[in-house]
Parts: structure tokens; C-alpha cells; sequence
């Protein structure tokens, strides 16, 4: 399919007229390994805290990173005052961590459609995009540079090291962003891209758009239809048709 290199998009006449974009990272833009993320956490704990508790058992999805960890741990005796306070150890471990794992053979692979979707986003000028993920800023950071993604994004993302609920990502993705442009910005402007029921909970929370989009480990496209967002797609691969659905948010 060919991608036109003109904005398809009227540009704004004014704030009002402009949607955000707010991107998930792991099974929205990229996928690796399912257990990449577990197996590196647990050498993460194990090194910070001598211990990965209850790791196990606690779910992949549906938390920011700092929560995962504090499930994890609880059992072992630590609280979440204890594990934020250990916040920037975790970081760089983290980053340690996802380096032994692509010097291990771990890959973390661009989804179809992705690098030309961003392409033709940041051409048209009603759009505005950043990352809004529950991975530490560290990590995502690291990945949206290996994978040539990072220049995409123009204006700042909100991560799992600065919120303990996954619900509080996207007030204060608007709060930073309405910062950052000099502008305040409703909540029905931000629009939440991602793989999973807790990425559209947490737009809707807010107030804001949604677009589930399947090409996350956990969830189907009829998965993520029954949360009933904005608008749900198989893939990002055709870039018309998610240029037609952002137009009408």
C-alpha cells in the first residue's frame, strides 16, 4: 500500500482542534519475547533487593512497572515507600538488564505499519504524539532508540516510574503536556493507543479517546471490542484506514 507524503489532515485552526496521541510501547509498537519483561525483572529484584518475591504470580498486564514490582515484593516484607525509594536503582538496573538480554539474542522488533503510520502522523499537523507506557522512562527510552523510533514522538511521555496506578498515567500525561505547550487541553483531545483492556480503562477514566489495537500477547481484537473504546484495529499496517479513524476522534 502506498503511504501518500502529503498531511491528509486539515491542520488546526486553533488548540481545540488538536488530538495528542498518547502511544503504548510493548505490543503496540514493538514485540519481544513474552517472558523477556518477567525474566528481566526478576534479575532486576534479585540484584536490588535480593529477592524477586512472589514474581511469578503476579499478572503481566494491567499495572505500571513500579506496581508489578511492589506485588511482587509484598510478600517478602517490602512495602511501596520501600521499592520507590530504590526507584533510580531499579532504573539503571533495568537498563543493564535489557542489555544482557539483546546481547543474549533478545530481540525487540518494530510491528508492521508502525514507522510509516508515525511518518505520516507527524506530517499531518493536527496530531501531536508522545508515549504513554507503564515501563520505567529508562527502558522505554532505550527501546524507542534501539529501534529508530524516538524522534516520532515531539512532545514529552508519561511513564510507570512516575504513577503507581496505571490510571493515573493519562492525567498526568495532560497535565505535563498542557505544560510543555503552554495550552490547556480537554481530555477528550488526548487519544490512548494501545494493546490491552487497561490501556482503554484508563482513557476512559480520564475521559479521554481510545483505539485498542490487537497486536498485544494477551489480547484479541474481539478482546479488546467488548472494553468498547473509540475504535479497535488488527494492526496499524494500513495506514489509511487509522488515518480515517483518528479523524473522526
Amino acid at each position: 500500500m502506498e503511504v501518500s507524503s502529503e498531511p491528509t489532515i486539515t491542520p488546526p485552526d486553533n488548540d481545540r482542534d488538536l488530538r495528542i496521541l498518547l502511544w503504548g510501547i510493548d505490543g503496540t509498537l514493538m514485540r519481544s519475547a513474552p517472558n523477556t519483561f518477567r525474566e528481566s525483572t526478576k534479575a532486576v529484584l534479585r540484584h536490588v533487593f535480593g529477592t524477586a518475591g512472589r514474581i511469578d504470580k503476579v499478572p503481566l498486564t494491567g499495572m505500571t512497572d513500579l506496581q508489578y514490582i511492589v506485588e511482587a515484593l509484598s510478600s517478602a516484607g517490602f512495602t511501596r515507600e520501600d521499592v520507590s525509594s530504590f526507584t533510580h536503582e531499579i532504573s539503571n538496573q533495568y537498563l543493564c538488564e535489557i542489555q544482557r538480554a539483546i546481547r543474549n539474542g533478545a530481540q525487540f522488533n518494530v510491528l508492521p505499519g508502525v514507522r510509516e503510520a508515525l511518518e505520516t502522523i507527524a506530517k499531518a499537523r493536527r496530531y501531536r504524539s508522545a508515549i504513554l507506557t507503564g515501563s520505567f522512562q529508562s527502558t522505554a527510552n532505550f527501546k524507542l532508540n534501539l529501534a529508530d523510533l524516538s524522534d516520532y514522538f515531539d512532545v514529552p511521555g508519561t511513564f510507570g516510574d512516575q504513577a503507581y496506578h496505571r490510571r493515573e498515567l493519562p492525567p498526568l500525561a495532560a497535565r505535563i503536556i498542557s505544560t510543555h505547550l503552554r495550552s490547556e487541553f480537554a481530555p477528550s483531545q488526548f487519544i490512548v493507543i494501545g494493546d490491552t483492556p487497561d490501556d482503554i480503562a484508563g482513557a476512559r477514566h480520564f475521559g479521554a479517546r481510545s483505539i485498542g489495537v490487537a497486536t498485544g500477547h494477551s489480547y484479541t481484537f474481539d478482546d479488546l471490542l467488548r472494553c468498547e473504546p473509540d475504535a479497535v484495529l488488527p494492526d496499524l499496517s494500513n495506514t489509511q484506514l487509522l488515518m480515517q479513524t483518528l479523524a473522526r476522534l
